[in-house]
């Protein structure tokens, strides 16, 4: 039993650091919110593929939060967590009906389409609501190129018969 658990955290660890270095690795700075676009998304998205909604939701608020603090937007990060952590857990839930089993890829859309969304209503509140739409498409474009990547290698993985280690 503690051996399962060892290797869950582990597999955990591994992931919030990958989703770090992938939000660090290309972020492009956005002047109206003073936030940006990273390619983080998908391996959140990947983490709700593999994990579940426990590690959809780990992995995408501590590594993305972890990012948001080491770039030094540290404003974002409770934001952050909460955003990305509630990404991944909408995924990894939406992919669990009949609808994500047959298209996963909508849960992955509509994943991106919350965190838009939830960035959105924080910076809101932060830069008024002008600053905060600028932010959207931007936004969505990130969410939906990392649901399609995150689709593509979920796919690619679960044949290799990699999630059954």
């Amino acid at each position: 039993m503690e051996n399962q658990k060892l290797k869950e955290i582990t597999r955990y660890a591994i992931m919030i650091a990958l989703t770090t270095v992938m939000t660090m690795v290309v972020h492009i700075p956005t002047p109206s919110t003073k936030g940006y676009l990273n390619l983080g998304d998908m391996v959140v998205f990947l983490a709700a593929i593999m994990f579940g909604r426990k590690g959809g939701f780990i992995v995408g608020g501590f590594g993305s939060g972890l990012a948001d603090m080491l770039l030094g937007y540290t404003h974002y990060v409770p934001i952050t967590f909460i955003v990305k952590g509630l990404e991944g857990f909408i995924a990894a839930s939406l992919l669990k009906t009949n609808l994500g089993k047959k298209v996963p890829i909508i849960p992955m859309i509509l994943g991106g389409v919350w965190m838009a969304f939830g960035y959105y209503i924080a910076e809101i509140f932060m830069y008024g609501a002008k600053a905060a739409l600028a932010s959207v498409p931007g936004n969505i474009v990130q969410g939906l190129f990392g649901g399609v990547v995150a689709t593509v290698l979920g796919v690619a993985l679960k044949k290799t018969g990699v999630f059954n280690l």
